[in-house]
């Protein structure tokens, strides 16, 4: 099947004597070669083998890397590829079924809204429209300790942020997900999918009889 990618940008200045952020995407891997990476960006593993990590998803056909930049210096991205072939999310084989994967904002650039932004540019000129999109979104991820909110006030404002693209909670049996009742499976399904690729994850999203 055929990726869109359409790149898009735009720039952000909270106030006057701020700098400017530069939010843009799909990038290339090039592109990403001539970054470097906030120091506090080690949310899932350190800034260098972060960086890394983007490089080669930007690099897959279905990878995209959207990224906040204050200069040369990455603040926020976040990813969509497919789902890790260890998870549940890729026994279908589904070729149009994205996992938006991270999200991740350095800490001084928190709370002006680069999540959203970042997102949001992703979903530009109806280029995600032929694809499942979905996030698992696990509370032992989240920053509670520096964010400062519960778990449920956590969750809260994560599908909020996902809302703000059209996904939505869907019901799951997966173990992981059904292990925490913060857990949560949120999804939005593009308006050029066919109804055959629907079902085919409505029957990865249940395996267990009973649940039909």
């Amino acid at each position: 099947m055929q990726h869109i990618k359409i790149y898009h940008s735009q720039s952000l200045r909270t106030a006057p004597d701020q700098s400017e952020i530069i939010i843009e995407g799909p990038v290339s891997p090039d592109k990403l070669q001539e970054l470097t990476m906030h120091a506090k960006l080690d949310a899932f593993r350190r800034p260098k083998e972060q960086l890394e990590a983007l490089i080669e998803i930007a690099g897959l056909p279905e990878g995209r890397i959207i990224l906040a930049r204050d200069g040369s210096t990455i603040v926020g991205y976040v990813t969509f590829h497919y789902a890790d072939e260890i998870e549940r999310w890729s026994q279908g084989n589904m070729k149009d079924l994205i996992e938006l994967g991270a999200i991740e904002v350095a800490d001084d650039y928190r709370s002006i809204g680069l999540g959203k932004k970042m997102i949001q540019l992703a979903f530009e000129d109806d280029q995600m429209e032929n694809v499942i999109c979905f996030t698992t979104e696990y509370y032992w991820h989240w920053d509670l300790e520096t964010s400062k909110l519960t778990v449920w006030e956590y969750r809260q404002m994560m599908e909020k942020l996902m809302k703000s693209v059209d996904m939505i909670w869907f019901a799951t049996d997966d173990p992981e997900i059904c292990s925490h009742p913060a857990n949560c499976l949120m999804v939005r399904i593009g308006k050029q999918v066919p109804i055959s690729s629907v079902e085919q994850f409505d029957r990865v999203r249940f395996q267990q009889r009973f649940m039909y």
